[in-house]
């Protein structure tokens, strides 16, 4: 299972905590919308566009089972993975140290403003457009991520590598921490 998952909603730093995470572990990273995307063989927006959200989700699903089954490492979830009850049990049962990252709402709107994959990597699932969904989405997946969490850390106010700290010193904390799992992926 991996060493740490990472959930919460787009926008939070999830990739970015990760790769930062993995290297301050000499550990495997593995994003989970990287891995989908190459299974798929096309970006997110794409699939979504032409054979919807289920199909997605589905996607999702089997992508987040393989990777909750690799040994150590970080794993960067997509921001919807708590939406099925299977993916929430998994992440409860074989997550291994489940980081909650967060940010308010008008953060992480700035933040979608700002990122040019927003249009093709992180689309509105409800047909809105992503930046006016925020609130609404947030409100109803933050009891999911509490449900799957094991810890909880506020993005608007650490830096990437901050946050990497800090999620280090829980692993330390907890006796978790390994000193060197192997190689780094990129």
């Amino acid at each position: 299972m991996p060493l740490v998952t990472l959930i919460g909603y787009r926008g939070t730093g999830k990739s970015t905590v990760a790769v930062e995470l993995a290297r301050a572990l000499d550990c495997e990273r593995y994003d989970a919308d990287d891995e989908l995307e190459a299974a798929v063989g096309m970006p997110i927006g794409r699939l979504v566009k032409e054979r919807g959200e289920a199909a997605f989700r589905d996607e999702e699903e089997r992508v987040l089972g393989r990777l909750l089954r690799r040994h150590g490492g970080v794993l960067a979830t997509g921001g919807g993975v708590v939406l099925r009850e299977g993916n929430r049990e998994a992440l409860r049962s074989r997550g291994g140290l489940v980081a909650w990252l967060t940010a308010p709402a008008d953060v992480i709107r700035r933040r979608l403003a700002a990122d040019p994959a927003t249009a093709t990597r992180r689309p509105g699932l409800t047909g809105a457009d992503p930046l006016a969904e925020v609130d609404a989405a947030l409100a109803m997946r933050e009891p999911l991520y509490r449900e799957c969490a094991t810890c909880t850390f506020d993005t608007a106010s650490l830096t990437p590598a901050g946050i990497a700290a800090a999620i280090r010193e829980r692993l330390d904390a907890e006796g978790a921490c390994p000193s060197g799992s192997g190689g780094r992926r990129p």
